[in-house]
């Protein structure tokens, strides 16, 4: 809770007439996602953010493959070493305001037992990774990144595919503090142990390959 916000709301005279409006705000916000939830279809990336319905438009190819790569290195990973849970993109995880489809989120051991081969609304992961793009960089490094960490996401990865960087960012409390941001060299997950890999691996199909195989090979 950001209690410099809460002190202001409890300092100011108007502070009943200022719930009211919340209460009246909410109750409609309430009804639009419940409308959200009704109308949503697998065809489309849909998310619901403060009352918007946020339709994503198709992904550059470079977008995808960075998704792509980071998804097969985490997913392979976190089974070979029977870690957890990792999803992609279609899966829409549930806050208590906003609806989110991240690129790829892990859910650890305590969080994937709570899903199920039906479950729809994935509880909030212990890893988001997202890589922007023009139209969702300011969700990405704005609401997302605030939402994400009030609400215990442990790490967030940013990744831009133009640039070709990562940002890792572990919370602290309530806050992200920014770890590394890399172009080159190894960069390691704190949330998932032992995951260390080049950032090279994320843009580049043949180093994506030679990671791939020695996540494998490791399981022998």
């Amino acid at each position: 809770m950001n209690s410099a916000l809460l002190a202001t709301l409890l300092a100011a005279p108007e502070l009943p007439e200022l719930i009211e409006e919340a209460q009246r705000a909410l109750l409609l916000e309430q009804s639009l996602r419940q409308k959200f939830y009704n109308d949503i279809t697998p065809e489309h990336k849909w998310e619901f953010i403060q009352g918007e319905v946020i339709m994503h438009s198709p992904a550059l190819n470079r977008h995808l493959v960075a998704s792509q790569h980071v998804y097969d290195l985490l997913s392979a990973y976190v089974r070979v070493k029977g870690l957890g849970l990792v999803r992609h993109e279609k899966a829409m995880t549930t806050f208590p305001r906003n609806d989110y489809e991240p690129d790829v989120m892990f859910f650890g051991l305590v969080k994937a037992a709570l899903i199920s081969p039906d479950t729809l609304k994935f509880p909030i992961p212990d890893l988001i990774v997202e890589v922007i793009s023009p139209s969702t960089e300011k969700r990405d490094r704005g609401i997302k990144f605030q939402d994400y960490s009030a609400h215990g996401v442990a790490e967030y990865w940013i990744i831009d595919t133009v640039a070709e960087s990562i940002e890792l960012y572990h919370l602290s409390g309530e806050t992200y503090v920014q770890a590394d941001k890399l172009t080159e060299g190894l960069f390691s997950s704190q949330v998932i142990p032992g995951f260390t890999i080049p950032v090279k691996a994320i843009f580049n199909e043949v180093e994506n390959a030679k990671v791939m195989r020695q996540i494998w090979l490791s399981e022998t």
